[in-house]
């Protein structure tokens, strides 16, 4: 019962909100007509139909279970009028599960028609008045019931006596009879189907748990990795130079007049609550200022953030290398500080704001890189990722307040702390060059491939490793007398990275780090035969290749895969060799996808079914090639879609209501699904099953 409470609820809000804004006649997306045939002796086909706006619908007449509201169309009484039959459906329902009401529902898209009959048995013209009442809705809110009125005019007969119109009536009669017996017939047929439907909904309510269950741990598992990277910079925040000398003035603070515990105690909490307050108030408000389903999609392929995104990071960069400070006015600084010289817990929350902003030449760079990496993701990501890394930077602060014996067992500051600095600044610059790549992908520059990316890794590495053996120096750098055990473990890992990384220019894949590199299509310099990089691997009279397709010379699959890049090229494909499409929705920028093809696509069974089952079609969401203008497309918003991505973007939106990469969806050669969609699933053998089933269906 509760979920129908709470759609009542999201119903009568949803009604006053629109109400409010909007006159309902105005907001209804549904356009009726009304049509007559007359097949002569007063007997009548009446046609109801109704155009539905996308990317509404409407709810079937006939519904297995109470929930949504039906689409209801009821005939006036009028004793010169019956019916023969009952109103029927022109175009089925479409059954579909549906999230909100966890059972499955019949649906009307973009039309439904009915149909019923009448006989006349007046000799006057007749008024056949009726209404109908419907409801709509899309994948995110109802619109309140809406209710229309219609007539029919309907022409009387000739009758040219009383018994004539007395038979007319028994005919009537007879007729009635025969509906009735074949609408009891048709109750206890809808009861076994009711049966049947209760079972299967049971068991389709069993698989989406178990479906829903598995995609959010898979987002789990992702949002978790950067709440703990966010955890970790949080604790190596504090090791700059311009944080760890705080430590023992800012306990000084603590220790000086009030003694008693409890009060120490609550002045240490709220003290670390403010530094979280600040930090985690800056998640917010960029989770509140551009947080939409296709917005990480824009930002992280469109030139103009990525440049600016680049730009930010090498400014960071520089400053943790010792090229200069950022740091914060000192008006505010001194402002907020004064205020931390009042009593009660007044004092520890400002003293806590001075932390931050005195800390900001050393944190800001990082608490910049966390937000540009959360923007465009999850709208909890930079709140939870600020978060967590706030929880990180605070608790030393927050523990060392309260237990301030413990301030005796820290390490002394000293030049190790530039390290920690300098070696946070190398990272930047790495990752930095991401927001290059990106953009060279989606705009297909060829100007930063992949090995001019891994050549800039493995300089980057190899200064580093200088660095951390002593023989690189720079401003903020103390003398470094003697190489210190844990730093020469440290240059060491840098080392070997750096010939990791160097080994991917000539053509190894770097599985590991897959996910943060351009893809190997994106690489010019070979060395060698390498059937895995080779596009020339598979013939073009491949069992699931019926030829070129549109955007050969813009994209290319992995491991030598031959497939399409235009949805109706594969489409077409698929039905000429009768075989099942696999549908890849990707983008440049999409870490995933990479990690997906490097790690997944790569194992022998998963790419003997891509090569030999499947029509594979790829679709770029994320690309910037312009369409010719006569392929432009307006949506009902009045967006114009100018760009190969925006394309698939939009077809993706349209057919499985989603914009996620990567996004898996096999169907057959009528585009029917073969099994439910996925998105990442680094785990081969369930990957493999994934592609059986659609196989085996």
């Amino acid at each position: 019962m509760k979920k129908y409470y709470a759609l009542i609820v999201f119903i009568a809000a949803n009604y006053f909100s629109l109400n409010a804004q909007f006159p309902m006649a105005d907001m209804d997306p549904v356009s009726w007509s009304f049509t007559k045939t007359d097949l002569g002796d007063g007997l009548y086909e009446l046609n109801i139909s109704a155009k539905i706006e996308d990317p509404w619908h409407m709810y079937a007449k006939d519904q297995l279970q109470a929930g949504p509201i039906p689409t209801s169309i009821i005939f006036e009484e009028n004793e010169n009028v019956g019916f023969v039959g009952q109103l029927t459906e022109l175009v089925p329902a479409k059954i579909k599960f549906d999230e909100g009401f966890q059972f499955d529902v019949g649906t009307y898209y973009e039309l439904a028609e009915f149909s019923i009959k009448a006989k006349v048995n007046s000799a006057e013209e007749i008024r056949l008045k009726g209404n109908i009442e419907y409801q709509c809705c899309d994948d995110e809110v109802c619109l309140p019931p809406f209710s229309k009125e219609f007539s029919f005019r309907l022409k009387g007969i000739a009758i040219e006596s009383i018994s004539e119109k007395t038979q007319v009536q028994s005919e009537l009669v007879e007729v009635e009879k025969i509906v009735v017996e074949e609408q009891n017939e048709l109750v206890e047929q809808d009861e076994s189907q009711t049966q049947t439907s209760e079972v299967l909904s049971k068991e389709q309510n069993e698989t989406n748990v178990i479906l829903d269950d598995g995609r959010e741990k898979k987002s789990d598992r992702s949002l978790i990795g950067f709440f703990l990277i966010t955890f970790i910079l949080g604790l190596a925040a504090i090791l700059t130079p311009c944080v760890y000398p705080m430590i023992p003035m800012t306990i000084s603070f603590f220790m000086r007049g009030e003694q008693k515990k409890s009060k120490v105690v609550m002045k240490g909490l709220v003290f670390g609550f403010s530094m979280i307050l600040v930090y985690t108030g800056l998640g917010v408000l960029v989770a509140l200022t551009g947080m939409d389903a296709n917005f990480g999609n824009v930002i992280s392929t469109h030139w103009i953030p990525n440049i600016i995104f680049f730009v930010l990071f090498m400014i960071f960069a520089a400053s943790f290398l010792g090229m200069f400070e950022i740091i914060m006015p000192s008006g505010l600084v001194n402002k907020v500080d004064k205020q931390a010289e009042r009593g009660g817990l007044i004092g520890p929350f400002f003293m806590g704001i001075t932390t931050v902003l005195v800390s900001f030449s050393c944190t800001g760079p990082i608490v910049g890189s966390l937000l540009t990496e959360a923007a465009g993701g999850d709208a909890m990501k930079p709140i939870l990722g600020m978060f967590f890394f706030s929880l990180a930077f605070a608790l030393p602060f927050t523990l060392l307040a309260i237990f301030p014996s413990m301030l005796k067992g820290l390490p002394k500051s000293g030049g190790w702390m530039n390290t920690v600095k300098a070696v946070l600044g190398f990272m930047m610059l790495a990752f930095g060059m991401k927001f290059l790549s990106s953009m060279d992908q989606s705009y297909h520059l060829g100007i930063f491939t992949r090995e001019i990316y891994l050549a800039i890794w493995f300089v980057i590495a190899v200064i580093m490793g200088f660095y951390l053996l002593g023989k690189i120096k720079f401003a903020h750098d103390s003398d470094l007398p003697y190489i210190s055990v844990p730093r020469l473990l440290f240059a060491m890992a840098s080392f070997v990275f750096a010939i990791y990384v160097f080994t991917g220019i000539f053509g190894n894949d770097l599985k590991s780090i897959s996910s943060m590199i351009p893809p190997k299509s994106s690489q010019n310099f070979t060395i060698g035969s390498n059937e895995g990089n080779s596009t020339d691997a598979v013939t073009e009279q491949s069992a699931t290749y019926a030829g070129p397709g549109r955007f050969d010379d813009l994209f290319h699959l992995p491991y030598g895969l031959k497939g399409y890049f235009y949805y109706e090229d594969g489409i077409a494909a698929a039905k000429k060799l009768n075989k099942p499409v696999f549908l890849d929705f990707t983008g440049h920028s999409c870490s995933n996808c990479k990690q997906m093809e490097s790690q997944v696509w790569s194992d022998p069974r998963v790419l003997q079914r891509l090569r030999e089952e499947y029509v594979v079609i790829s679709l770029y969401t994320d690309d910037k090639t312009k369409l010719p203008e006569e392929e432009w497309i307006t949506t009902q918003e009045g967006k114009v879609l100018k760009t190969i991505g925006e394309m698939n973007v939009f077809l993706e939106l349209q057919k499985f209501k989603t914009f996620a990469t990567p996004w898996y969806v096999l169907m057959d050669a009528d585009e029917n699904l073969l099994t439910e969609p996925i998105g990442k699933e680094l785990n081969i053998e369930k990957y493999l099953a994934f592609l059986n089933e659609g196989l085996e269906k």
